[in-house]
């Protein structure tokens, strides 16, 4: 039998029998990913809590696929809508399909002045009376008045952006521990349902990275779970073939490997502006070396190194790194120098944060995009 050694909250823990809507099980499922859908394996003899499953099927949130459970698209999208108001209750609606910005463009607001009319232009954004003036200009006491291409003048509006978004998020042994992991998947769900809402012509992927990295699926996400901790020793330099790196210890960070990944994904996006999002709460361990993955602990300098030199290489591409430093049971100074080094060398952003302030932050960060470290209490 597994233990799971967490602290306590002071409240009760969640029983079957107290599970008596979908958006309880939705949290329960949030913490315990797919341990979760098995525990609903072992209580489907149970006749109340049969016909409550039986219930959830019948409403499209879950479907069983042999003897097992999995959630469907409607659950998804629940549980995205529902993270989405618990991080973020005063979004309203939008209808613009882009990030405004402070240059002139096409599709955005009418700001103040007016502009000539080019080829391609909408004519519903003509000024017809800044055209009839250019039309009697021109043409004096000259009647009827004929006007000419040269005549039509356009509002000027803001400029809308694509953006294409990929979520780094830790997942190594560490963002177990202070209901880190949990909160860190809210904000992944509510980021997929705001771009939904307000953003639909941006993308967003996430990436997990532990001693690997891999991209998690949007129907998998609230599934995930950290990795958990197989090795204690104190010292622990291990080098394992990346073919090879499923049987090695799961439980490192190689952001390293993780903003590959991210920079291989955005090369084939479309979005004009592109950035990552990198939610992790310690200095990397591990990094990739050819063929090679070195799991380092504790973390060293060149570790340190070769991960900072990977995001040079996303910053030289014009892509925008923030960072989520989560700082819940934070007591050295290597992991906040980390960031700030990482921030400077690709001018972006850093956020110090705990799990419960992690969503507010990314939000801001995608919403207004402003360059800025920020130390929230």
């Amino acid at each position: 039998m597994r233990y799971r050694y967490q602290q306590w909250d002071g409240n009760t823990f969640v029983t079957q029998g107290d599970m008596q809507s979908f958006d309880t099980f939705m949290d329960f499922l949030l913490e315990y990913g797919d341990e979760a859908l098995e525990a609903l394996r072992q209580i489907v003899n149970d006749p109340e809590q049969h016909k409550l499953i039986e219930q959830w099927i019948d409403e499209g949130l879950l479907e069983k696929a042999g003897a097992r459970f999995r959630l469907t698209p409607r659950a998804v999208n629940s549980m995205q809508r529902k993270a989405l108001m618990e991080v973020f209750r005063d979004l309203r609606p939008d209808s613009g399909d882009g990030h405004e910005s402070i240059q002139q463009g096409r599709g955005g607001d009418p700001i103040e002045g007016t502009r000539k009319y080019q080829w391609g232009d909408s004519i519903s954004d003509v000024d017809l009376n800044q055209t009839l003036r250019n039309t009697i200009a021109r043409a004096g006491a000259n009647v009827p008045l004929r006007m000419d291409e040269n005549d039509f003048e356009l509002h000027l509006s803001e400029s809308k952006a694509t953006c294409s978004t990929v979520i780094l998020l830790d997942m190594s042994g560490s963002m177990g521990r202070w209901e880190r992991f949990p909160q860190a998947k809210r904000c992944a769900m509510a980021v997929y349902a705001l771009i939904r809402q307000r953003f639909p012509l941006d993308t967003v992927d996430v990436v997990g990275f532990a001693s690997g990295a891999e991209v998690i699926p949007e129907l998998k996400l609230a599934l995930a779970t950290p990795k958990r901790v197989t090795l204690f020793d104190p010292h622990i330099r291990l080098r394992i073939l990346r073919e090879r790196l499923s049987h090695a210890p799961q439980h490192f960070t190689n952001l390293h490997l993780g903003l590959m990944t991210a920079r291989q994904i955005l090369s084939r996006r479309g979005g004009v502006n592109k950035q990552v999002f990198i939610i992790t709460d310690g200095e990397p361990t591990a990094y990739v070396e050819g063929d090679f993955v070195h799991l380092i602990y504790p973390p060293d300098e060149h570790t340190a190194v070769v991960t900072l030199g990977e995001a040079m290489l996303l910053a030289h591409q014009g892509v925008r790194v923030s960072t989520f430093a989560l700082i819940d049971d934070y007591f050295g100074m290597n992991w906040v120098g980390f960031v700030d080094h990482l921030t400077k060398l690709t001018r972006g952003v850093a956020f110090y944060c705990t799990s419960g302030t992690l969503a507010n932050c990314v939000m801001e960060s995608y919403l207004s995009g402003r360059k800025r470290k920020a130390f929230i209490a």
